[in-house]
């Protein structure tokens, strides 16, 4: 190998900074540039707007996908400062649209992040071939336009607006993601979820790219995760008890939240699914905590009422799922992910308070529920026999 093919200093090394680097390495950033880096598009856009709601500044956030391959996403907040931000020099807008993680998130139990890793719009604007923003605020209509990251246009006002709110629309790159297409049923499903886990959000999804054959849904659930466990078990088999378990708790000791949902049925199948910060979780101590309640109170319960003999062991919190479809969502000032995908809870006080919390409410309901009890405890015990 020659000394100039072998030769390797600064020179040689590429630096890449803002839009640039997301362009040469989308997938980075959201995941992929197909159908999943669209939909984490969307979200990174929604974030904001949904946070909005949640901290009671807006009603409900609309997104619709266009005709012509945009997508809209408005809401009817506060608006995005479009004063100057900081030392930048350039508006609060411009900021939250070419710039990394700008704006007031604090990551704590009322922020929900939807996207890939919460990196903002930034992202999508240099993604997207084209951008508008519009914003109003203060009684004024100001709109601004970028293409792939960069402002085209200066921060504008184009009339008076007789509300408030923040609407973005972005036309997705074709160079970068060919002719890959927004799943409807994709976003949809998070937006549920999304809905299901924050009693005040509401979510409207419509589509609009094909002419005649238009969709539309709203997400609003009053019932929380009760509503979650009904609808994942809509056209299953028959309930072993009627009515939904549920109840939801503040912990201090955890810094945070939890809420739980759960019911058996004539099944072997079981369904838990887990959140923290309304982000889906692969497990952690927030379901370990929700299993070790539940064992706890049946134990309890079956002693009590001698449906298990002296020489019994007590229930293992792994032997009570054959059925059980459940709903455990824990929402922290200080939430401690594992994992490079952030996939594992692994705050330690979270297992003990969410345990608790569940043996107390679900022993409660235990005793006062005699008959549908029975039914449930005879299910867990004779499983626990069998294995």
């Amino acid at each position: 190998m020659s000394e100039e093919a072998s030769k390797y200093d600064a020179s040689q090394i590429q630096v890449l900074e803002g839009w640039e680097a997301i362009r040469k390495r989308p997938g980075m950033y959201i995941g992929s540039t197909g159908e999943g880096g669209l939909l984490h598009m969307v979200f990174e856009v929604a974030d904001r707007a949904v946070n909005e709601v949640l901290a009671g500044h807006a009603s409900c956030v609309a997104v619709t996908l266009a005709p012509d391959g945009a997508v809209r996403v408005a809401d009817d907040g506060r608006g995005v400062r479009i004063d100057e931000s900081g030392a930048s020099g350039i508006s609060g807008l411009e900021a939250l649209l070419t710039r990394f993680q700008t704006g007031p998130a604090t990551g704590g139990r009322h922020d929900v992040t939807l996207g890939f890793c919460g990196v903002g719009p930034f992202v999508v604007n240099a993604l997207s071939s084209r951008m508008t923003a519009e914003v109003r605020r203060g009684g004024a209509r100001w709109v601004q336009e970028y293409t792939r990251g960069v402002a085209v246009t200066p921060l504008t006002e184009a009339g008076t607006s007789t509300g408030s709110g923040t609407t973005i629309t972005f036309w997705p790159d074709a160079d970068i993601f060919g002719a890959a297409e927004f799943s409807f049923d994709g976003l949809a499903e998070r937006f549920r979820e999304l809905a299901l886990l924050n009693r005040g959000l509401e979510i409207s999804l419509t589509d609009q790219r094909r002419p005649g054959e238009g969709r539309s849904a709203r997400f609003r659930y009053p019932d929380g995760a009760r509503d979650f466990v009904a609808i994942l078990d809509e056209q299953k088999e028959e309930p072993v008890h009627p009515h939904i378990i549920g109840f939801e708790r503040e912990e201090p000791r955890m810094a945070g939240t939890v809420e739980v949902a759960l019911r058996w049925r004539a099944s072997h199948d079981e369904r838990v699914r887990s959140f923290a910060n309304s982000r889906p979780t692969d497990g952690g101590t927030h379901e370990r905590g929700f299993r070790d309640g539940v064992a706890a109170a049946v134990t309890a319960y079956a002693r009590e009422r001698r449906l298990l003999t002296a020489t019994d062991p007590d229930l293992d919190a792994d032997r009570i799922g054959e059925g059980l479809t459940a709903v455990v969502s824990v929402k922290l000032d200080h939430p401690e992910f594992e994992g490079s995908t952030r996939g594992w809870l692994g705050n330690a006080a979270v297992r003990a308070c969410v345990e608790q919390a569940v043996q107390e409410h679900f022993g409660k309901w235990l005793g006062g529920h005699s008959e549908q009890a029975a039914a449930v405890i005879d299910r867990i015990i004779q499983g626990a026999r069998r294995d």
